[in-house]
């Protein structure tokens, strides 16, 4: 087994021995010009790291950690081109580099270029993992459809909610995981109960966002905090905030997240208020607590070493300690 920063130079070696120098330049370039932008290549890593786990090489794993980094990607250029973001990872996006047609098309390579990665795998290995993906890949358009949706609808519940970012986000991670499990050999048990463990992590992962973004340090988040406040996103601490507010606070809220107001701190602070009083921010970290204990039940089904499953309790302890 080796560390997680070992997984993510041995992959990063083997992505950048897989660039597409090959014509027409401005379909190619703007593929290997994403993949290059960097990130923390957690998928890929959690691929390879899997296949390990279950005694076989992770050298075998790495094509299908190249799919999964792939089509990552391919969905980040397409949901870049939705949102009209200007920047990706601190440089300029897909299709503000080239422009939105180059942006459409180098994505649909990507998407394709991924399921080309497991004609390299033979049998009941190549089938297995052909379906796995497919399933994915419509569920994160699903919840991608869902995310798009929400923006504009006034009815949005929690469990719909859940329900996309389980769609939009986790289940790639489970998927990552479960891939390196099948090409492994493991057994169906174990490939379901991995996935299940990397699916509810990435929930609660997508949680812990969502609240970092509102509570998170300003000067380590990474990002602007209040972020998801301005743009009037409707979390689970805003749907929760709604549900157990009287009817003026969740009126007054309401009305929060229907204005671009003149002063977006006044309206951060307003809002986490709202968060705070209401309880939504203790629920949400409860939320994020029992996803994360909802991961670390399912590795009792995976059939490995009681050493191998505490590197995945250490892994996801450390994933969810983050304070940015």
């Amino acid at each position: 087994m080796l560390s997680i920063p070992e997984y993510t130079s041995v992959f990063i070696d083997y992505l950048k021995s897989h660039s597409f120098n090959k014509e027409p330049k401005n379909l190619y370039e703007p593929i290997n010009y994403i993949l290059d932008l960097g990130g923390k290549r957690l998928r890929p890593v959690l691929t390879l790291l899997a296949c390990d786990l279950f005694d076989t090489s992770y050298t075998k794993a790495l094509d299908a950690a190249l799919a999964i980094e792939i089509f990552h990607n391919f969905s980040l250029v397409h949901d870049d081109i939705m949102d009209d973001a200007p920047l990706r990872r601190g440089e300029e996006t897909v299709h503000e580099k080239w422009d939105i047609n180059t942006g459409i098309l180098s994505g649909d390579a990507m998407l394709i270029l991924a399921y080309q990665l497991f004609e390299n795998y033979d049998g009941i290995v190549f089938k297995n993992l052909a379906q796995l993906f497919s399933k994915t890949a419509i569920e994160v358009c699903e919840g991608q459809q869902y995310d798009v949706d929400f923006e504009t609808r006034d009815d949005v519940t929690i469990s719909e909610y859940m329900k996309m970012i389980e769609y939009k986000t986790a289940v790639l991670v489970g998927a990552a995981l479960k891939m390196g499990a099948i090409v492994a050999g493991a057994s169906e048990q174990c490939q379901q109960a991995i996935y299940n463990y990397g699916r509810d992590l990435g929930i609660a992962f997508q949680l812990q966002d969502d609240y970092l973004d509102a509570f998170g340090d300003p000067e380590t988040f990474g990002k602007q905090v209040g972020g998801d406040i301005i743009e009037n996103k409707k979390t689970f601490l805003y749907l929760t905030a709604v549900a157990n507010s009287s009817k003026n606070d969740a009126k007054e809220l309401e009305h929060f997240f229907s204005i671009a107001p003149v002063n977006p701190s006044e309206k951060i602070e307003t809002v986490k208020q709202h968060f705070l009083d209401s309880g939504a921010a203790k629920a949400t970290e409860e939320e994020i607590a029992k996803y994360t204990n909802q991961a670390f039940t399912a590795l009792e089904n995976v059939d490995i070493s009681e050493d191998k499953k505490e590197l995945l309790r250490i892994f996801g302890k450390g994933l969810m300690k983050r304070t940015y």
